[in-house]
């Protein structure tokens, strides 16, 4: 079954953690005894209806707060697709925590509440989908029944979110407008007869019938060695594989390919998951290959295809999310991450800080603090394998880890 990841955006109060609590219960994805729980609660604060951001606000501080802080992730399932949805913060001061859901995620909902309107933390949202190459994002207008389920309100709002739209650098998201009410459920899984002027589908509906190979960062197959695979057996014991994922696009066995950092070539010979054998190793499978030359690979090495190598250099530039309390300042050393490759790298330049409400560039910043996201060049003490990030998601993006702390401190999208 497919498997959509999705990111969840809004502002405090928007209402986002009741509507994935409303699509968990009109889904009938909650068990017996978390609705039991649900009821309860909601009766001991005297409401009159379920309190569905119960379902999803974990934490003691969130549901003393009544906001999300940290990351939550959701599973449910339909007949037609499993879904994992990343409830994240809205806050300024959680944007590190944004960035985490929305980097594995291919579609997003942005939530906005219909009272509001589109607001400053709104450009936020839509400039980190915008950063990540999220390509299907869901403007859900939230609290139609507290505007009368107003028509007006609804197209004041979408006029508004186009505007910001013009400003994006990545057009080839698919943007669509559903109004909704997570409280009355109109909208989110079924079908609203409070909303007569509306022709599109409910929220669960547009989800149920996204493409998944319209809406992921496909790219060209990557193929990172994590393990070398040499069984100590008799009757294997001349076998040598390499494991691994694959990202991007398929390997198939006859395929020529190219062991980075060597450049040494070969073709694939046969392609393993567990003792099964394959003809193709799809996106994001996890396999064994062997190769028909015995060639140098180890851990941190790289097969690709031979007609299209990534770029192989010792510097980089690339836009930076910081998630530490200490700032990151020109002259700093961090290990970078790279799939499973770790390379030392000093940071060479901070070019600029970027205001993620589209409000411009700060260029005399030297520093980023936590939640700042800037352009910032690297020089490695050895050469990675990498694409740009809106070629490729996954090679073309990084960790960055305090070499003292052992912590992350960074999230990178390389650039150039």
């Amino acid at each position: 079954m497919e498997v959509l990841k999705i990111a969840t955006a809004g502002s405090v109060d928007d209402g986002k953690s009741t509507l994935i609590g409303r699509m968990l219960y009109d889904t009938r994805s909650l068990t017996s005894d978390k609705l039991e729980a649900i009821e309860k609660t909601s009766k001991q604060k005297g409401y009159d209806y379920l309190d569905f951001s119960l379902a999803t606000d974990g934490l003691v501080a969130e549901r003393e707060q009544g906001i999300t802080i940290d990351v939550a992730h959701i599973y449910f399932s339909t007949e037609k697709k499993s879904y994992i949805i990343a409830d994240t913060p809205g806050h300024v001061e959680y944007t590190r925590n944004m960035v985490t859901g929305a980097s594995t995620s291919q579609a997003a909902i942005i939530l906005i509440d219909a009272r509001k309107g589109v607001i400053e933390q709104t450009n936020r949202h839509f400039f980190i989908n915008n950063l990540l190459r999220i390509k299907d994002v869901v403007v859900a207008i939230n609290k139609m029944d507290l505007v009368d389920y107003s028509e007006e309100r609804y197209n004041e709002i979408k006029a508004d979110f186009q505007g910001l739209m013009a400003k994006r650098d990545y057009q080839e998201q698919r943007i669509t407008f559903i109004p909704v009410s997570a409280l009355k459920g109109d909208n989110v899984v079924n079908k609203s007869e409070n909303t007569p002027w509306y022709n599109g589908d409910t929220l669960l509906g547009h989800l149920e019938e996204l493409d998944m190979a319209a809406v992921s960062n496909v790219g060209t197959p990557r193929f990172p060695v994590q393990y070398v695979v040499r069984p100590k057996t008799e009757e294997h014991h001349d076998f040598r594989g390499f494991a691994g994922k694959v990202y991007g696009g398929e390997l198939s066995v006859g395929d020529e390919v190219v062991a980075l950092p060597s450049q040494t070539r070969s073709r694939i010979k046969e392609i393993y998951f567990y003792d099964k054998k394959y003809e193709t190793a799809s996106r994001r499978s996890s396999v064994t290959i062997t190769l028909e030359d015995e060639i140098n690979l180890s851990r941190g090495d790289m097969l690709v295809r031979a007609n299209d190598l990534p770029t192989i250099e010792k510097q980089f530039t690339a836009t930076i999310s910081w998630m530490d309390s200490k700032q990151l300042t020109a002259g700093n050393k961090y290990v970078v991450q790279h799939g499973v490759n770790k390379v030392l790298a000093k940071v060479e330049t901070v070019h600029h800080k970027i205001a993620p409400d589209y409000s411009g560039l700060d260029t005399e910043a030297n520093t980023l603090g936590m939640n700042d996201i800037a352009q910032v060049s690297f020089r490695l003490n050895k050469p990675i394998f990498y694409d740009k990030f809106k070629e490729h998601r996954t090679n073309g993006s990084f960790i960055l880890i305090d070499t003292q702390t052992n912590n992350t401190v960074g999230a990178g999208f390389i650039s150039s």
